[in-house]
């Protein structure tokens, strides 16, 4: 029963930095692991990055792996993606799952709840 609103997506030229915050209504957002996973034009949807129930360091596709970082925010129901040194190919919609799960997954099916997503578009 989560609710997910992602924001902070906007436009950027390649190098640059944003930070996307997925913000979650419900009592019980303490209770769920939140994943990233962003959608380009035409492609599939793909994980980026995943926070456990608890916070602490999160797990992330190779692809963002040291320009991204996730944090969780639990007292203010809000997860948050700060993505540096953006790449043309980052450009996607990006949209914050939760599962209520203790164990890390980059699986979709394990996701429970989504955002609507918010556009991220890195210019070259």
């Amino acid at each position: 029963q989560v609710q997910l609103v992602e924001s902070g997506g906007g436009l950027v030229q390649a190098g640059g930095s944003l930070r996307l915050s997925c913000a979650a209504s419900g009592r019980t957002f303490s209770s769920y692991a939140i994943s990233w996973f962003r959608q380009a034009p035409g492609k599939e949807r793909e994980f980026v990055v995943h926070i456990s129930r608890s916070g602490g360091n999160g797990y992330y596709a190779d692809s963002v792996k040291g320009r991204f970082t996730i944090s969780r925010d639990n007292a203010k129901n809000t997860v948050y993606l700060q993505m540096n040194s953006l790449k043309p190919e980052d450009t996607a919609v990006y949209y914050c799952a939760a599962a209520n799960t203790p164990y890390r997954s980059i699986r979709e099916a394990s996701y429970d709840y989504w955002g609507q997503g918010t556009q991220v578009t890195v210019s070259p």
